[in-house]
């Protein structure tokens, strides 16, 4: 395996100690505020990443057995409202996250180099490869983790005042 892969799935498999040690940073309190410039609330981003990994999680496994298939798009934005993420239970959503992802992560630690160039059909992205969508989720979190850094110093401005 080459080692640009190799890297990006241990970055990949470290993404829910990254999640934590990032909420660590937001206190709880603030977690359902609103901010003016982002539609979502860091508990809602939370389970956000649940779900998004569950549809990673069978992205990544039709890849290995039925390239050349489709891959599922949903509508993030509708899910958070039409699945009440503000009413959601974090802890729950973080053991889902966790889960999943270690299972897929062990799974993709021993996918042979010729599965790497399977591809399937993504509705808004194209076709893409097993490399691709490992490029999209390693930088899931880290970029949801800034995305809550951002809401975070929103609310101080407002605590501030």
């Amino acid at each position: 395996m080459n080692a640009e892969r190799q890297a990006k799935i241990e970055s990949y498999g470290q993404a829910y100690q990254k999640l934590i040690d990032g909420l660590k940073k937001f206190p709880r309190e603030m977690w359902q505020y609103r901010a003016p410039h982002d539609p979502w609330t860091i508990h809602e981003i939370i389970v956000h990443i649940a779900d998004s990994e569950a549809n990673s999680y069978i992205r990544c496994r039709r890849f290995l057995a039925e390239p050349g298939s489709n891959l599922m798009a949903y509508d993030e934005n509708r899910w958070a409202v039409e699945l009440n993420y503000h009413d959601q239970n974090t802890e729950d959503a973080l053991e889902l996250f966790r889960l999943l992802r270690k299972m897929t992560c062990d799974l993709i630690r021993t996918a042979p180099d010729e599965a790497w160039s399977r591809a399937c059909f993504h509705p808004e992205n194209g076709t893409m490869t097993l490399d691709d969508w490992l490029d999209v989720y390693e930088r899931h979190v880290p970029e949801h983790v800034a995305q809550m850094a951002e809401v975070h110093a929103a609310w101080q401005a407002t605590v501030k005042d």
